[in-house]
């Protein structure tokens, strides 16, 4: 198993732009009634390798976002960008979902379903393929795909980390 990018990057330097992938509304019954509270699950990005993703819960939607973001912003990573692609294809399972991530031609555009769009598209990547399979669930799908960018790796590291050239690298 690949160790992840462990290497963390401070929010309030950059400028990052927030999608909100999911809201979520959960009840609780009471005796006194039901009391309505929300989660929203929120994922930051600069657009130019840096993405990250965050969960939020209040009693309501506008403050469980703010929540979201701030966590998001503590959770920041940077990935390796070729091109506006990744390096090399990547799988990744979280929960019971699993993801599936592989670099694409140029112009191919971001092909890939709702929540890892949203991830992929936040981290500035433009042309990638991209399966989610098993669990839809938005929490674990996000988590999935931030932890494959998480593991990807550039390869001039893979060039030094094995001796090799980087031509080799490239072709096998």
């Amino acid at each position: 198993m690949l160790k992840a990018n462990t290497q963390r990057i401070k929010g309030a330097d950059l400028e990052l732009k927030e999608k909100v992938v999911s809201i979520n509304r959960v009840v609780k019954t009471t005796k006194g009634g039901r009391a309505f509270s929300f989660s929203a699950l929120v994922v930051v990005g600069n657009g130019n390798g840096v993405v990250g993703q965050g969960l939020g819960k209040a009693k309501e939607v506008q403050e469980a976002i703010l929540k979201g973001i701030d966590d998001a912003k503590k959770n920041l990573i940077k990935i390796p960008l070729m091109h506006g692609t990744i390096p090399h294809e990547q799988w990744c399972k979280e929960g019971a979902a699993k993801v599936f991530i592989k670099p694409a031609a140029h112009g191919t555009g971001v092909i890939a379903g709702g929540s890892m769009r949203a991830v992929l598209e936040s981290a500035g990547i433009t042309d990638v393929l991209a399966k989610s399979l098993g669990s839809a669930n938005p929490q674990n799908v996000v988590k999935a795909t931030v932890k494959a960018l998480s593991i990807l790796r550039e390869p001039i590291a893979v060039a030094k980390t094995r001796n090799i050239s980087l031509k080799k690298v490239f072709n096998g």
